[in-house]
């Protein structure tokens, strides 16, 4: 109990809360006139001093009379509420008794066979996982024990999984040699998930126009490299680089394509689609190297130092075919990308300019920069052959090393920005923000953040301010009301009290759980742009 000790005037009593109803039991002083006091109660009221004599005629019976009005009211019974509160637990600084472990984890961090999680307890628990609803989980402290029970001490069972850990290490180092095993491991787990098998992609969609620009640039360079050692023109050297790097970099190109469609593993929980601008961007810097570099040079060279050329027919003819092959290949890889643009909602500008498909941007943006360097390279070699002036075709030389420099600057801005994780567009980050904001359970969204992750996948995350009454409703719409009512009549004492609590508040924040999953699910269903949603609660 407690006790304190008030002093109000001519009052001082204490208050002992050890026990209710509580007796005021305090020593009243009355002070007289001329500023002295007597004592009443525990003490002889009828004895005074000889200063006090004068006036205890006058003021003696009011006095008293005051006195007994303030003990009949110091007597009168106080009734105190005391508030009974639940002692609060100390978990300590780590507290792993209530953990729930699922069984890989048992197996591998502790050791274990399947056969001895079969003894424990299983617990079936909302599943993380959109292709699941439920998996089985085991407690924490039932796996601990059931390891020791199994090695027979810690020491054992640390020196255990330092053997393991020691023999993964191994396994690593010498994972060339185990490539048979991966390969057949592969076989099994593509039976059992599918697969997107990378030579099917190369038969449609970026796939398709980066194998033709591959056959036809292929092609233009060894007719051109033909020409130029005919007729030694640096336009005609130009576009032999130009045919050159161009198939280079679109060889890169389905490289990318390739890598971007393997499987997420742990080392990339995310996948690889970002291989694609990693290699758009790599090809965009290969254009400027060797397309425009060597272009620049040459172009330098023939200013510098002069020499006549010779016939120009053949050159004449080989570009003409260029142009018409390349002419193709820039109407394949547009048709694409407004086929896509069309599928997305944006116009054919957007499209590129935000970089929707690298792949096909850097063939569209080759086969556009090839159709102008023919021009100019023609143009330049008859202003030659007219003339007789062997500088034209110099200045047409340097005319395409600043087209392809162009292309390859465009190139290496738009994968950068891509690779840096850029925001998604105002409406439609409006667009995902309202249609949390319209679901009854949220009451507000902060600090959302929606990132492009390349090849239209989104990741979105906000932090959300649940309705906590909305989710207990939901929680009590799924229950029978008359058997909670029961529950809750039957609760008695504060440990009954408390068992209800707690076991009725584990369920309402599975309840939050299953809304959170709900509302990430409908996220990705009405927007398949959006992959990966993380939602926090505020």
């Amino acid at each position: 109990g407690w006790q304190a000790s008030m002093k109000s005037g001519s009052l001082s009593y204490i208050i002992p809360c050890n026990r209710l109803p509580v007796q005021l039991m305090s020593q009243v002083r009355v002070y007289t006139s001329n500023g002295q006091k007597k004592d009443l109660g525990s003490e002889d009221t009828n004895g005074s001093t000889p200063q006090e004599t004068p006036h205890k005629v006058g003021t003696g019976r009011q006095d008293m009379s005051n006195a007994g009005q303030k003990q009949s009211f110091l007597k009168e019974p106080i009734q105190v509420k005391v508030k009974a509160v639940l002692k609060k637990r100390e978990y300590g600084p780590k507290y792993t008794q209530n953990n729930f472990i699922t069984g890989v984890r048992a197996i591998n961090e502790f050791c274990l066979k399947s056969s001895d999680l079969d003894q424990l307890r299983k617990i079936k628990r909302r599943s993380p996982h959109d292709d699941t609803e439920t998996f089985t989980v085991y407690l924490r402290s039932d796996v601990e024990a059931k390891s020791l029970e199994v090695w027979g001490s810690p020491e054992a069972l640390a020196r255990e999984r330092k053997r393991r850990k020691e023999a993964e290490i191994k396994y690593r180092e010498n994972l060339f040699r185990n490539q048979r095993l991966l390969r057949e491991y592969k076989e099994f787990f593509g039976n059992t998930k599918p697969r997107s098998s990378a030579a099917a992609m190369f038969f449609k969609g970026p796939g398709k126009v980066v194998m033709v620009a591959i056959c036809i640039n292929g092609l233009n360079f060894f007719f051109k490299l033909l020409a130029w050692v005919y007729t030694g023109s640096a336009s005609m050297f130009s576009e032999a680089i130009h045919s050159l790097a161009d198939t280079c970099n679109q060889a890169l190109l389905a490289l990318g394509i390739s890598q971007s469609a393997r499987t997420p593993d742990p080392s990339h929980p995310y996948g690889f689609t970002n291989m694609r601008y990693i290699a758009s961007l790599i090809s965009g810097v290969g254009i400027f190297m060797m397309g425009a570099g060597l272009s620049w040079y040459h172009g330098i060279i023939g200013l510098l130092h002069p020499h006549p050329i010779e016939s120009l027919l053949w050159a004449y003819c080989i570009l003409a075919g260029s142009l018409v092959s390349e002419g193709a290949t820039l109407l394949v890889a547009i048709n694409e990308i407004r086929r896509s643009a069309r599928a997305k909602g944006l116009s054919f500008y957007q499209y590129v300019v935000q970089s929707r498909d690298p792949s096909t941007n850097v063939v569209l943006l080759e086969d556009a920069a090839a159709v102008l360097s023919v021009a100019v390279a023609a143009t330049c070699m008859g202003l030659t052959s007219l003339t007789g002036n062997p500088y034209y075709d110099s200045v047409g030389s340097l005319g395409v090393g600043t087209l392809l420099g162009t292309v390859s600057a465009f190139l290496i801005y738009t994968n950068t920005e891509a690779l840096l994780g850029r925001s998604i567009q105002p409406e439609q980050l409006q667009r995902l923000t309202e249609l949390l904001e319209s679901d009854p359970v949220v009451r507000a969204i902060h600090d959302v953040k929606a990132t492009d992750m390349g090849m239209s996948k989104v990741r979105f995350k906000a932090e959300v301010d649940f309705d906590g009454r909305v989710v207990t409703r939901s929680y009590l719409e799924k229950q029978d009301i008359e058997l909670l009512l029961q529950e809750i009549q039957q609760v008695k004492t504060l440990e009954e009290l408390e068992a209800f609590m707690l076991k009725h508040g584990e369920n309402i924040v599975d309840t939050l759980g299953a809304e959170v999953d709900r509302l990430e699910k409908d996220l990705k269903q009405r927007n398949p742009d959006v992959r990966h949603v993380d939602l926090e609660i505020l």
